[in-house]
């Protein structure tokens, strides 16, 4: 961060002590902005000349650096945000009503919280917690569960076990779920298929369902999806037309669903 925030700075100085230079060189040839003033400012100074002006006047005032690196950062998050909410409403659908995505809680429920999760995920474990109580106290909440695996391998094979159930035994997603991520030990192919067998699943058809090119072309979606949304890690959740980043809580995500029925008027 603070390698980010010194590059941050240094390109806002340079980029000052460019406009400066170009104000001035560029005011001498046009008379619509040169002043005689300006056009002797411009003759009399150099580039380098500028530049140690503007040297000058930044340690002199360096808190101009941290103001202006301040509005930039405002301004890309602004630009974030507004990104963000044009990959929502452009692809709700995906979003919110894919056809490969889990459901847990009410799979009618008029409020949906999106969650973008990883089986090996430390936070989403204990985020499950928060998502059982919100579906307890809330029968309109249903959560779509957003299979993301980043975290290698073995969360990669799990998803396509947990996708391959789904496929199989939608009505029984949510216990799965439940089960290989409520667990302790690493999600892996492994254990997955152990989960889905105490569910009743034969394993000969689960592992003929896991050759289905149609949940590695899922997965791939929600790659797209969360790189469109600026989503990096797991959990993150998208509720209504907003992007929730990390376990933030069970308090907070109540609010978020407060937030979204009046939004809703349900």
């Amino acid at each position: 961060m603070r390698n980010a925030i010194v590059l941050g700075s240094f390109g806002v100085a340079a980029s000052f002590a460019m406009l400066a230079f170009g104000y001035l060189a560029g005011g001498v040839g046009n008379p619509a902005v040169a002043s005689p003033q300006m056009a002797g400012a411009a003759a009399g100074l150099d580039r380098a000349a500028i530049q140690a002006i503007v040297r000058d006047y930044l340690i002199e005032n360096p808190e101009v650096l941290v103001e202006a690196q301040q509005v930039l950062a405002a301004r890309e998050e602004e630009a974030k945000k507004v990104a963000q909410l044009e990959t929502i409403r452009a692809s709700s659908g995906n979003i919110f009503d894919a056809a490969w995505d889990g459901v847990v809680g009410n799979p009618d429920g008029k409020i949906t919280i999106v969650e973008f999760f990883d089986y090996n995920c430390g936070y989403c474990k204990r985020a499950i917690l928060d998502m059982e109580k919100l579906v307890a106290d809330n029968s309109d909440v249903r959560f779509v569960m957003k299979e993301f695996p980043i975290l290698g391998p073995d969360s990669q094979r799990a998803s396509v076990v947990s996708m391959a159930f789904h496929m199989l035994k939608p009505e029984s997603y949510a216990e799965f779920h439940r089960k290989l991520l409520g667990s302790s030990g690493r999600a892996t192919e492994a254990a997955a298929i152990k989960v889905a067998l105490s569910l009743g699943i034969e394993e000969a058809a689960l592992r003929e369902a896991m050759k289905d090119p149609a949940i590695k072309d899922a997965i791939g979606n929600t790659y797209e999806l969360a790189n469109d949304l600026a989503i990096t890690g797991t959990p993150s959740y998208v509720i209504g037309e907003e992007v929730v980043f990390g376990a933030i809580g069970h308090q907070i995500l109540q609010q978020k669903i407060a937030d979204a029925r009046e939004a809703s008027g349900t």
